[in-house]
């Protein structure tokens, strides 16, 4: 989002296409003035063959590829553009520097989403100015504040990280429920949950609901990608491992504290609020590889089933108590 808003604030002019997933464009999907193209990853290659449909006879002067992965390079064999835009050969993952004829600069040890700047620099534009401006309907707004149950203030806690193999970001539950508990008893501050329909997010905030004294206001499950946005604007505070709703209250200007082990928020944290990050990362690579952050890969990943219970109660309970007293009227 910050990439589109810096090309549409320099080339308020030029037309916009947007090959995206299904999912995400849920979120998107109403930014006025960009063609939105589909490319549902779950179809397998007939996805392929309906992008290569949707574009045919169609010429790009200019084509940005800001996926690096095998997948968004084959999607880009079928766009017709002089111009192949790509990640420099350390992070062009997936073979992707193959199909490119045009390269961003290399800069190590860069967050992610300044490797994404690294692209309107390459061609010339002031990337200073930094904004995401998701629009949030009025329809998503009503919807959330029907489901919002509980009093304001509260603070939103997105439990869980997505379900993939090999994960391991989602910190336990006691924990949690210690950090609702400390929030309510200290702040007066109310606790709601957020997260997706899975199986596994609904049946971790129950066990959180059930551990909790103060009990939250569980919505995991129950809000689209718009309403989730919604609720996370009304939030004085957001809680999350590495996962998409920690950068969606980041992208509305909520506060958020996240909660790394496994990761390195210095590649992944929460963009304006890695000063509010539980940084566990350093301790969980020495622990695990014997090695300092400096001596590993960037995006070295730890996959211990128990990285997570490094973080404790206590860390997360202190950067809560910075994020609310940096908000009060005194402060």
């Amino acid at each position: 989002m910050p990439t589109l808003r810096v090309l549409q604030r320099n080339w308020p002019e030029t037309e916009i296409t947007w090959i995206i997933g299904k999912t995400e464009l849920a979120l998107v999907k109403d930014i006025p003035g960009i063609e939105f193209i589909v490319y549902d990853k779950s179809c397998g290659w007939k996805a392929l063959l309906d992008l290569k449909k949707a574009l045919r006879g169609r010429q790009f002067e200019l084509l940005l590829n800001l996926q690096a992965s095998l997948r968004a390079s084959l999607a880009s064999l079928t766009i017709k553009s002089p111009y192949k835009l790509g990640f420099d050969r350390q992070r062009a993952r997936g073979l992707q520097w193959l199909f490119t004829n045009n390269q961003i600069a290399t800069v190590p040890h860069q967050h992610v989403l300044d490797s994404f700047l690294e692209f309107p620099k390459a061609l010339g534009l002031a990337t200073s100015e930094i904004a995401w401006n998701l629009p949030i309907p009025d329809s998503a707004r009503v919807k959330a504040k029907e489901l919002l149950t509980c009093k304001q203030p509260f603070m939103a806690i997105n439990p869980c990280s997505s379900v993939r193999a090999h994960n391991f970001r989602n910190w336990d539950v006691t924990s949690y429920a210690k950090i609702i508990d400390f929030a309510s008893e200290k702040y007066g501050l109310n606790t709601v949950l957020t997260g997706g329909p899975s199986a596994m997010e609904r049946d971790y905030a129950e066990q959180i609901v059930a551990a909790s004294t103060h009990k939250p206001c569980n919505l995991v499950g129950r809000t689209n990608l718009k309403e989730l946005l919604a609720v996370l604007d009304e939030a004085v505070v957001a809680i999350a491992p590495d996962t998409g709703p920690a950068h969606l209250a980041n992208a509305v200007g909520t506060p958020v504290i996240g909660l790394y082990a496994s990761s390195n928020p210095n590649r992944t944290g929460p963009y304006l609020n890695r000063e509010l990050t539980v940084n566990c990362y350093p301790q969980a690579v020495y622990e695990e590889l014997g090695k300092g952050v400096a001596e590993v890969r960037w995006g070295q990943r730890v996959r211990n089933p128990a990285v997570m219970e490094i973080i404790q109660p206590e860390d997360v309970q202190k950067k809560l108590t910075v994020a609310l007293e940096r908000q009060a009227p005194d402060a």
